[in-house]
């Protein structure tokens, strides 16, 4: 796939609106299901957007087409960021896309994406799976009539393209960056002009001048994309996503009446595409960021100390106020915060430092 593909199919989202029809279960016809499952994403951008196809392709498959998942990209049926609307009210009956687009609804939803200065992909597993986390997530989404799955992850993310380097933090005032979650309200906490866009919509905003700079994932998405070419300067690390969960969403009527082996499968294919994926940006990161050095001339910097702890003080500030909006908000908190010590300490003393040894031997090779 090109860049112009995805922005064509990503450019449907503009115009397009919510359907009208409202359903409250998914179609049924001897027996059989179809499912729809909306995403934020581009149709076949890759790992994001194939990653979904790949989860509505396992359910299908494992159900020998009792259950067929029907994929919708971003604008096929609704706009990207009306998909939790959508399953909720049951026009869908399943989205993929990050939970923190839906922070507008409950500011803990962030948490279960990622928050700056949060967990890794490794740690949000921990959390989610073994620390208390996805009971927290069944809590707060059965409030808006969903049951949420973990389904993807892209690990630690790019800090974003500049059209100009940034040397201090004053250098970040007044620009108009791309950043969605509470990452972005960091960023606002230090005068960025911070604006949420869906993928589709970045480059073209990114060209226009629209916006100054913008995260989006990492090496082979941002390549995809092709923000080479229009931002040359490409910071390091990202405070605000390092170890982002992809969610699934799936309408709690929908869930509640499936038998308790349709449940497990549904989990299991979830569960198993949490991992594909971030195999898959782990496997893909690296060639694409020889590509876009060597071949594109894009300049790599990594964030000085000051400003990289100016992103840490804002963050702080920021994920603790989710503490304040309520009690679930607060417990949601609580038991992030816990984990990230927790997980902290023995990620440092294990990875961290494995990973600083390995280097200093052998290099980048």
């Amino acid at each position: 796939m090109d860049r112009r593909s995805f922005l064509k199919s990503a450019g449907v989202a503009a115009g397009a609106t919510a359907a009208s029809a409202t359903l409250a279960a998914p179609a049924i016809a001897q027996g059989k299901q179809e499912w729809k499952l909306v995403t934020t994403w581009p149709k076949n951008f890759p790992g994001l957007g194939t990653g979904a196809q790949r989860f509505a392709d396992s359910i299908t498959a494992a159900t020998d087409g009792r259950i067929t998942v029907k994929l919708f990209a971003a604008g096929e049926l609704v706009p990207p960021f009306e998909s939790f609307d959508a399953v909720q009210n049951g026009t869908a009956d399943m989205y993929h896309g990050a939970e923190y687009y839906w922070q507008g609804k409950h500011p803990a939803f962030a948490f279960f994406a990622a928050v700056p200065l949060g967990l890794t992909a490794g740690e949000q597993d921990a959390w989610v799976q073994w620390g208390g986390g996805q009971e927290l997530w069944d809590e707060l989404s059965a409030g808006f009539n969903i049951k949420p799955f973990q389904c993807g992850n892209t690990g630690v993310q790019m800090g974003g393209w500049f059209r100009n380097e940034i040397n201090t933090v004053e250098d970040l005032r007044g620009l108009k960056f791309r950043m969605p979650g509470l990452g972005g309200e960091a960023l606002r906490q230090l005068g960025v002009s911070v604006i949420n866009l869906p993928g589709g919509e970045i480059f073209q905003a990114l060209q226009s001048g629209a916006i100054d700079g913008t995260e989006w994932v990492g090496p082979w998405n941002d390549l995809a994309f092709g923000f080479y070419k229009v931002a040359k300067f490409y910071y390091y690390p990202g405070f605000h996503e390092p170890g982002p969960t992809l969610g699934v969403g799936l309408n709690k009527g929908v869930w509640d009446g499936l038998s308790d082996s349709d449940k497990a499968i549904v989990t299991a294919c979830a569960r198993a595409e949490n991992n594909n994926m971030y195999a898959e940006f782990m496997a893909k990161n690296g060639q694409a960021l020889s590509t876009l050095i060597n071949e594109h001339g894009v300049q790599l910097k990594k964030f000085s100390d000051e400003i990289f702890d100016a992103f840490g003080a804002a963050s702080e500030e920021v994920v603790a106020k989710v503490a304040d909006h309520d009690d679930l908000g607060k417990r949601i908190y609580d038991s992030y915060i816990k984990a990230r010590k927790d997980l902290a300490g023995w990620t440092d003393i294990s990875e961290q430092a494995y990973s600083m040894g390995r280097s200093r031997i052998i290099g980048k090779e």
